[in-house]
């Protein structure tokens, strides 16, 4: 099959990540065009990573005729970006969150609904770490789910974990919080890691979600994305079992517990000379996660973007929807009430207008 072809509006941080994946698997993606605020920055960008700068968006559809378009722009103006694409008839993946506020959210849907060729670019049920886990929940050994403890990622991304483990949709729900403020040691950032023992004031959110007889938690601060000493947990509890980060234990017949292990199988490691890449993910006898993208040397994050894009290129060719505007759109909310919660004590999530 020939490489998906797609477009890509942003010059930014996370545009790299798109770029990346095109440049390691060449024979799956082809970024045929790049347009950014910033002329200079989308010609520097095009010029690494082998593909065109164009002036405006329009000129490079016209020129390149991409499969889609990836949008990886501000909150502020993914909205009507979104909507002109569409118009269009541009499929596009638009990068998260797909709108700034409630009010925009609601907006958003109106001008678009479940009609328009979008999807949202949400990867870390796609990392594969969370793949397997996700797997092996789904595949029935814990039984109904009646908990979740998230604490693997922040806002609309931490949420839409919680959904799927969970399996709720757009139904009501109660929620409860509170921030909490602490210190601990700098793990630094984006720019690596400080150069300099600093301690910093971090802040927590706890906030817990009530589906009348499943609940949900989320319990998360920004320090966890690059600390040592601030580690990601998740907790699956169902009927007959749960999953605790790579662990798992359920019950398989009376008084027979089964405790098993999720297995990261990588390349490069102990003498083998495959070179260093993730093969997938077993637990027990069963492979939960096979990287598809393999032997490329992708981190995890790069392969859930690289998957988000092999999904978005079987969308635009009539596939099925992955992560829709809809998912995206109930993501956001719960995420904007999630810290009002955190903030205030309390919340309501009700049904929106994208869950009729």
């Amino acid at each position: 099959m020939a490489p998906i072809r797609f477009g890509l509006i942003g010059a930014g941080w996370r545009a790299e990540f798109f770029l990346r994946v095109a440049q390691a698997r060449p024979d799956f993606f082809e970024c045929v065009g790049i347009v950014g605020r910033s002329a200079g920055r989308a010609a520097a960008l095009a010029q690494r990573f082998n593909s065109r700068a164009f002036d405006g968006w329009r000129d490079m559809v016209g020129v390149t005729r991409p499969d889609f378009v990836v949008t990886s722009v501000p909150w502020a103006t993914a909205p009507e970006l979104m909507r002109e694409l569409a118009r269009d008839g541009m499929p596009v993946l638009s990068e998260t969150p797909p709108a700034p506020t409630i009010d925009a959210l609601d907006e958003l849907w109106r001008m678009l609904g479940s009609s328009a060729p979008v999807q949202i670019a949400e990867q870390y049920a796609f990392q594969p770490h969370h793949a397997a886990r996700l797997g092996f929940v789904y595949g029935g050994k814990l039984g109904p789910i009646s908990q979740v403890q998230i604490s693997v990622a922040h806002g609309y991304h931490g949420v839409n974990l919680m959904r799927r483990f969970l399996g709720v949709g757009f139904e009501g729900a109660r929620l409860s919080g509170r921030r909490f403020r602490s210190r601990v040691v700098s793990a630094g950032g984006r720019g690596g890691p400080p150069q300099h023992e600093q301690i910093v004031e971090i802040e927590q959110d706890i906030v817990t979600f009530d589906y009348d007889g499943r609940l949900g938690i989320y319990d998360f601060t920004g320090e966890q994305y690059f600390s040592h000493i601030r580690e990601p947990r998740l907790l699956v509890r169902g009927e007959r079992g749960e999953l605790f980060n790579d662990s798992a234990v359920y019950m398989r017949e009376v008084n027979m517990p089964v405790r098993v292990r999720f297995e990261r199988h990588e390349g490069g490691q102990g003498g083998n000379l495959e070179g260093k890449f993730l093969k997938g993910i077993q637990c027990g006898e069963e492979w939960l996660y096979r990287n598809v993208f393999a032997p490329a040397p992708l981190p995890d994050d790069d392969i859930a973007v690289a998957t988000c894009l092999l999904l978005m290129g079987d969308f635009a060719r009539g596939g099925a929807s992955f992560y829709s505007l809809a998912e995206a759109c109930q993501d956001t909310y719960l995420s904007f009430l999630m810290n009002d919660a955190a903030q205030h004590g309390s919340a309501v999530a009700e049904q929106k207008i994208w869950a009729k």
